[in-house]
């Protein structure tokens, strides 16, 4: 034998039935075959009772599953064995009440999260369609309603007729109701005054970390709400807290430029809230490092590779409530545009291409940093090479309205002739400017501020 064990090949050395739960992951996974009659290492040594097995194997499954396998003798080297084809189930279905699955080489026994996913997928769902048994209408935000509808009315996206007035209506329109009356989870989520009394996933973290050290947390918050809601304070802490918008001018006109291109960070955070799992329990995450900006949110590409990421692709949605909702009020476009904009907005900036990466069963945007980009009166950008310790100063300021030589000494541990050096360095460039007079009276703060 010159194939392996694989997540669709399996060995056994003789049959039991306990195996049975080998041929119900195979069909709950993408099918496979089962191999009766080969040790571990692939080796042929036969089975002895292989007629009566031909005749009761294909018996058994079809008892227990209701499904039909390919199964037949094969002879190598004087010994036979058994080849059982299994093929892949429409619907899940389990072995004494439990459910297994294929994870590479192994079987396993799917519980939680892992098993709604697969029950989810082999039934046709998405996940954001399920009702919620215990939510009513009392859970709805009716601003965040009215401002959809609002919005969603605007770019005619709307059907004739449909008001915020009548919510059951407009949510009976938009499928976020089920047959049975209840509110999805999708309505939860998009429209919900508490989604997290539902679904503690719903949270969005973010967190500024000193240089590129993960546990060095310098300051971070943590956004509840709607999805609608959460979108717009993540934004606004954002551009408030945690990224530069250096400011200059055209004639007497005042420009703040955010560091990360404006139209490309907000489409990073939408593809994050939008093709979140929230069947995981983690949140979504934006990390703010010196050099970096990262944001990762749980659930693996689904039909798509990273490639597929920078080129022109299909829009394979996780939740497609939530998606048609945002893009419905206008946030999004359709055809899988957004990770596109996404490097072509970074690109234009002047800055480098965003990286797009798998990581921890999710997908994580990555930026690189360039605080000092600055719109010129030709609308080109001038990228002004800034130092860690300049860039930490600017954030410093931002934080606390001014710095000082001494505190700049501080907060990157250099001498004073240093820390006046990279100051007057940020003055020259136009970014910062001093006031007051001589000696500890004299600070520094973002020009124009």
């Amino acid at each position: 034998m010159i194939i392996q064990e694989s997540q669709t090949v399996e060995f056994k050395e003789s049959w039991r039935d306990e195996f049975l739960k080998t041929v119900c992951a195979f069909t709950n996974t993408d099918g496979g075959t089962l191999y009766i009659g080969i040790n571990d290492r692939g080796e042929v040594i036969g089975v002895d009772n292989i007629k009566k097995l031909l005749e009761d194997l294909p018996n058994k499954v079809m008892n227990t599953f209701g499904i039909v396998v390919d199964i037949g003798a094969v002879e190598e080297s004087g010994k036979q064995f058994i080849k059982m084809n299994i093929p892949k189930n429409r619907i899940a279905i389990s072995y004494h009440g439990k459910f297994y699955a294929r994870s590479g080489s192994t079987t396993q026994e799917l519980k939680g999260t892992a098993l709604q996913r697969l029950l989810l997928k082999t039934n046709n769902l998405s996940w954001d369609e399920i009702g919620v048994d215990n939510a009513t209408f009392d859970d709805m935000d009716a601003d965040t309603v009215v401002r959809f509808v609002t919005l969603a009315t605007e770019y005619n996206r709307l059907p004739m007729g449909i008001s915020s007035k009548n919510m059951k209506q407009l949510f009976q329109n938009l499928k976020l109701l089920t047959k049975e009356g209840e509110l999805t989870r999708a309505a939860i989520l998009l429209f919900g005054k508490e989604p997290t009394r539902f679904f503690s996933c719903a949270i969005f973290k973010i967190g500024r970390f000193r240089g590129t050290d993960p546990t060095g947390l310098i300051i971070q918050d943590k956004v509840e709400g709607n999805l609608f809601t959460m979108f717009e304070v993540v934004i606004d802490f954002l551009k408030s807290k945690y990224l530069l918008s250096p400011i200059s001018y055209q004639g007497m006109q005042r420009i703040e430029t955010l560091e990360i291109p404006d139209k490309a960070i907000r489409e990073a955070v939408l593809n994050a809230l939008i093709h979140k799992d929230y069947t995981s329990l983690s949140a979504i995450s934006l990390r703010v490092y010196d050099p970096t900006i990262s944001i990762w949110n749980d659930g693996e590409l689904e039909k798509l590779s990273i490639e597929d990421l920078s080129k022109e692709h299909e829009s394979y949605q996780r939740n497609p409530l939530i998606a048609d909702i945002f893009y419905r009020a206008g946030y999004i476009e359709a055809w899988g545009r957004g990770t596109l904009t996404i490097i072509e907005e970074t690109v234009k900036s002047g800055l480098p291409k965003p990286v797009f990466q798998n990581k921890q069963g999710g997908l994580e945007v990555i930026f690189q940093r360039n605080p000092m980009r600055l719109s010129d009166d030709g609308g080109k950008t001038k990228n002004f090479q800034v130092s860690e310790r300049q860039q930490k100063a600017i954030e410093y300021i931002r934080q606390h309205g001014a710095i000082s030589n001494r505190i700049y000494q501080e907060i990157n541990k250099v001498s004073k002739p240093t820390a006046t050096r990279d100051m007057k360095h940020l003055v020259s460039l136009g970014i910062v400017e001093m006031t007051g007079t001589a000696g500890e009276n004299i600070k520094y703060i973002i020009v124009g501020s």
